[in-house]
């Protein structure tokens, strides 16, 4: 996945990175940061420019990744599809570890990385794996979700099991965009 977006995240952040340590202000959310993560990435050292919204996306991303009810398997198909979708080649890369862990196979990976049209051909997805990348497209792409779509997932995931999984598709677009926006990258 090779975008425009790869060069502009070469020259940099847009904003100045926040070197952990130096703002004593910050300790704590970086020590909280650290724990949950094993380090602060550069997306979280431009998120430190903001105390508050760094606090609220740690607290929601931490959610989302490790609180709710949805299967690795299912997280991580739907981070990896939103990235590719948003161009997001960081974020794409920085899940492929968390997708393997997951259960999704690297023939999975390879094929979601390079599917820019939606067909997802030609992989080991059963029928949910293909509803779950089918709803990710649609909240992507057209914003609005028909009702057979979402109830055919209700049907599986119930009432807690959707506002899960559309909060993922919803916080990992946010990620993404804040990404390519940012111009955080490789």
């Amino acid at each position: 996945m090779t975008t425009s977006t790869e060069s502009n995240a070469a020259n940099g952040p847009r904003v100045a990175l926040v070197e952990p340590g130096t703002r004593p202000e910050l300790a704590e959310m970086e020590a909280r940061i650290q724990g949950a993560r094993g380090r602060i990435s550069p997306l979280y050292q431009v998120l430190l420019n903001s105390p508050a919204v760094v606090e609220g996306w740690e607290a929601m991303l931490t959610a989302i990744r490790n609180k709710t009810g949805i299967s690795a398997r299912h997280r991580e198909l739907v981070i990896l599809r939103v990235a590719m979708l948003n161009r997001a080649a960081y974020e794409f890369d920085a899940h492929v570890p968390h997708a393997l862990k997951g259960g999704v196979s690297q023939a999975a990976i390879d094929a979601l990385r390079e599917d820019a049209d939606g067909a997802i051909r030609g992989i080991e997805l059963d029928d949910l794996d293909r509803q779950v990348l089918a709803l990710t497209d649609t909240m992507t792409r057209e914003i609005e979700v028909p009702d057979a779509q979402f109830n055919a997932l209700q049907a599986h995931f119930g009432p807690q099991g959707m506002v899960e999984l559309t909060a993922t598709v919803a916080a990992y677009n946010m990620v993404s965009r804040f990404l390519v926006a940012m111009h955080i990258g490789h």
